[in-house]
């Protein structure tokens, strides 16, 4: 048996934590993700889908593995709403860059988002902890769903007869993935607000007591 390295023993490392590791994984899979939606390629818009949707599996996994096997740590838990952010709001201000979403919708997206990071730095600096809300997840996903529709109304196309049987269909002379990503914005951004609102008025007196 393999004794650990004196180095790591030093540190206090004794095992790798996977969760944490899906949550930094979400971080690289989300610059590929920008360099695959800008970059055009034969079919670069289904790469860009597929790291998405690889990226929105790890905040499923990281979750779920780090509250069965106790893994559960304050890095976890500051740096995993944080990385699904950064991955949405790169997501949608790509589309404001390819005319695929109004920059207002975004603008709504981004400010609630550092808005609640401005908050969670707030309650650190008390040596307070803010974890995720069920609203917040919630909004996460409203968010993923509208992306992910989005990414394949501008892919499906590439992807022959299953792609137009799957999602060419038409509804009133559109294919229905199309109204249908048009109506996960309009939801991810209603969730959007009132995630927000709920999640500053229950945390409201780590900053109205310095108001």
């Amino acid at each position: 048996m393999s004794r650990p390295d004196p180095a790591v023993r030093q540190l206090g490392i004794t095992h790798v934590n996977v969760p944490n590791q899906l949550t930094l994984s979400r971080l690289v899979l989300t610059v590929a993700f920008l360099v695959v939606i800008f970059v055009p390629f034969r079919g670069h818009e289904t790469v860009a889908l597929v790291l998405f949707s690889a990226a929105g599996l790890t905040d499923y996994f990281d979750g779920k593995i780090a509250r069965r096997d106790g893994l559960i740590t304050n890095f976890g838990i500051l740096m995993d709403p944080l990385a699904d952010k950064i991955l949405t709001c790169s997501a949608f201000i790509a589309f404001v860059g390819r005319g695929l979403m109004p920059a207002w919708m975004v603008v709504i997206i981004v400010a609630r988002e550092l808005a609640i990071t401005g908050l969670r730095l707030l309650a650190a600096s008390k040596n307070v902890v803010l974890s995720a809300e069920r609203y917040g997840k919630h909004k996460t996903i409203s968010q993923i769903v509208a992306i992910i529709a989005i990414l394949v109304s501008l892919s499906y196309p590439q992807w022959g007869t299953i792609g137009e049987f799957t999602f060419g269909w038409k509804v009133g002379g559109t294919p229905w993935i199309v109204p249908f990503a048009e109506f996960a914005k309009w939801a991810s951004v209603l969730l959007t607000l009132i995630s927000g609102a709920v999640y500053l008025w229950r945390n409201r007196r780590l900053y109205l007591d310095d108001v």
